[in-house]
C-alpha cells in the first residue's frame, strides 16, 4: 500500500493503549464473567519485581556496572541491590555482599514495561510457544523466567555481555488463579495453547498417610 507511512509508537502511545484497554474494555469484561458488584472488585496488576542474579559480577565492578545498566534499560528504573544476609564459606559469600538485582515498578512505568514484555520480549524468545499457566502461586500472581537478557529489545546483541538470567513477577489483586489468569490473557498475555485455570498447579497437600496420627506431625520411614 503505497503512501502509507507506519511509525512506531511511542512509549506514551503504548502506556495509553494498554492503560485504556484496561479501563475500557477489560474491566467491564471482568467484571460481568467474575459477577463483580462493586468495579474495586475488579483485579488488577498492582506492580512487577524483576530480579536478576549477578554471580561472578559481585566481584568485579565493571561487571556489576553493566548488569545495573542493563536491568534499567529494560525496565526504565534504576534496579537496587540486594545483598546477603548472611557468610556462607562454601561459597565465599560475606554478609552484605551483593549477590543480586531488583527493581520494583508501579504505576506508569509498570504499565509501559509490561506492554513491551508481552508484544516485544516474550515473542523475542527462542522457540517461543507461549507462556507456561502453571506458573501462577495459588494467589492470582504470576512469574515468569528468563534465561538471558538478551530477549528484551532494549539490549543490542552487539552489546551483549554475559547472559543473565532475570525473574519476572507480576502481583496482582485477584484472590483466586483464575481470576489472575483471565486479567492477564485479557492484557495478552500470550498463554501456551491448551493452557488456562484448569491447569494450573496448586500446591500440593500432603496425604494422612504422610503424617502421624498423634502428632499430625511427618512420620520418619
Amino acid at each position: 500500500m503505497s503512501g502509507i507511512i507506519l511509525v512506531e509508537e511511542t512509549e506514551s502511545e503504548k502506556l495509553n493503549r494498554l492503560k485504556t484497554t484496561y479501563l475500557q474494555k477489560i474491566v467491564p469484561l471482568l467484571k460481568e464473567e467474575f459477577s463483580y458488584t462493586n468495579i474495586h472488585q475488579v483485579p488488577k496488576v498492582e506492580k512487577i519485581v524483576v530480579n536478576c542474579g549477578i554471580g561472578d559480577a559481585a566481584q568485579n565492578a565493571k561487571g556489576l556496572d553493566a548488569a545495573m545498566g542493563d536491568l534499567a534499560n529494560i525496565t526504565g528504573q534504576r534496579p537496587v541491590k540486594t545483598r546477603a544476609k548472611k557468610a556462607i564459606a562454601t561459597f565465599k559469600l560475606r554478609e552484605g555482599q551483593p549477590i543480586g538485582l531488583a527493581v520494583t515498578l508501579r504505576g506508569n512505568v509498570m504499565y509501559s514495561f509490561l506492554d513491551r514484555l508481552i508484544n516485544l520480549g516474550l515473542p523475542r524468545t527462542r522457540d517461543f510457544q507461549g507462556v507456561n499457566s502453571n506458573s501462577f502461586d495459588g494467589h492470582g500472581n504470576f512469574s515468569i523466567g528468563f534465561k538471558e537478557q538478551g530477549v528484551f529489545p532494549e539490549i543490542r546483541y552487539d552489546a551483549l555481555g554475559k547472559p543473565r538470567g532475570m525473574d519476572v513477577c507480576i502481583t496482582t489483586t485477584a484472590k483466586t488463579d483464575k481470576e489472575g489468569y483471565r486479567l492477564l490473557a485479557l492484557m495478552g498475555m500470550p498463554f501456551r495453547e491448551g493452557g488456562g485455570p484448569s491447569t494450573v498447579v496448586r500446591k500440593k497437600k500432603l496425604k494422612s498417610h504422610h503424617f502421624d496420627s498423634k502428632s499430625k506431625t511427618r512420620a520418619r520411614r
